[in-house]
């Protein structure tokens, strides 16, 4: 059926208490994302709508959305993979434009993390895990992914002040990004003050500044036939490479010590597809839910080989300048993390990069751009490739 492209983008601004209704939300990541296309809510024949359904009180959400983004009576589908649920939405929509059953799907993103207190966000974060085996004992994310930094760690020498190393770099980029939660400056001396609260322990060895903030949000991305595509927009961003796996959720069944298996396997998928290696990505989003996501994540993904994901943040690397640019709008540290959201949002920044349009954020010159999404600690995996040209 020809090439799949996205051809529309959109986000809103990531806040802690969105005053609104989650239509309303929703609605601010599509108007952006239909008027980047220049399209009509008519033009568009099928929609995606992905959030992670604990934390929503509307049951069905998009039936909802359809009837107040005027996508209605077009089919709307529902899709959930905890964090990384708009980039499998973003799967489906290449499925069903790829099919031929639809040649314009919009993907919507969206998460009122606000609509529970922290206490209930985190117990529902945990029954992400198996109710069960593991999470009646208490697990929660900080946890897990403490025991991942604490693995690293001992095999590898990796030490906390490469963890605020990243935090650093987030904060470098976060501060630019006006659609960030978290735009304060962040220094490495923060983590050694005691007074300072990025340094307050929260599962040894992470501390506050590792970890990334609960946020409301939205985003949206249109995927379109090449047909579509060459009919409505000027610089389409082409879908070259899909890739998406599971694991154990029991961690009883994953090695802590080889990273996440999902993103491995994900990757070597998408690159497999898009005919290339890690060594032609030139600019990435990846999924730092905590500082610890994105060190195994250079190193997941073929961007270092194992344990020396350390030796790309001390040597800047993965700055925009650097030889492999990693979250350089921020990523999740300093964006925040509306769970729905976050993969859309990842999508978004590649296609603004590809298309020279990133401001002060920009790479030089990007021919392809990767996104990583992590559902969970490491349950689903989804890696998305994107070129400017095919």
């Amino acid at each position: 059926m020809g090439k799949i492209a996205i051809i529309g983008v959109g986000q809103s601004t990531f806040v802690r208490n969105y005053p609104g209704s989650i239509r309303e939300l929703a609605f601010e990541g599509f108007k952006e994302a239909i008027e980047d296309a220049q399209m009509l809510p008519g033009d568009i024949n099928a929609s995606v709508i992905c959030s992670a359904p604990e934390y929503d009180k509307q049951r069905s959400p998009a039936g909802v959305f359809a009837e107040y983004l005027g996508l209605n009576p077009q089919p709307a589908f529902y899709v959930e993979s905890l964090c990384s649920s708009s980039s499998t939405g973003v799967r489906l929509a290449y499925s069903l434009v790829k099919s031929g059953l639809h040649d314009a799907v919009a993907v919507i993103g969206f998460q009122k993390m606000s609509e529970i207190s922290s206490s209930e966000s985190q117990e529902r974060m945990g029954r992400g895990a198996d109710i069960q085996w593991e999470s009646p004992f208490g697990t929660m994310m900080p946890a897990y992914y403490g025991m991942y930094a604490r693995a690293h760690m001992e095999k590898y020498g990796t030490t906390a002040e490469d963890l605020a190393l990243i935090r650093v770099k987030a904060s470098t980029y976060g501060r630019i990004n006006d659609k960030a939660l978290y735009r304060k400056p962040v220094a490495k001396e923060m983590f050694a003050d005691m007074e300072n609260i990025m340094s307050n322990p929260v599962a040894a060895p992470l501390r506050v500044g590792d970890c990334c903030a609960n946020a409301d949000g939205s985003s949206c991305v249109i995927i379109a036939s090449e047909e579509k595509a060459n009919t409505f927009c000027r610089k389409p961003v082409w879908i070259l490479g899909l890739g998406a796996a599971t694991a154990s959720v029991n961690l009883a069944g994953r090695d802590l010590f080889t990273g996440l298996i999902v993103a491995r396997q994900a990757s070597e998928q998408a690159y497999r597809m898009a005919g290339i290696t890690a060594e032609d990505i030139d600019v990435a989003e990846v999924h730092d839910c905590f500082t610890i996501a994105e060190m195994m994540a250079y190193e997941d993904l073929g961007f270092a080989k194992p344990g020396e994901g350390k030796e790309l943040i001390r040597g800047r690397e993965t700055y925009r300048d650097g030889s492999m640019p990693v979250n350089v709008d921020g990523g999740l540290l300093s964006k925040g993390h509306p769970i729905g959201a976050t993969g859309g949002s990842q999508i978004r920044t590649i296609v603004m990069q590809l298309r020279g349009k990133a401001g002060k954020m920009q790479v030089k010159n990007p021919e392809i751009g990767l996104v990583h999404n992590i559902g969970g600690v490491g349950l689903y995996g989804n890696v998305t490739i994107l070129g400017r040209q095919v």
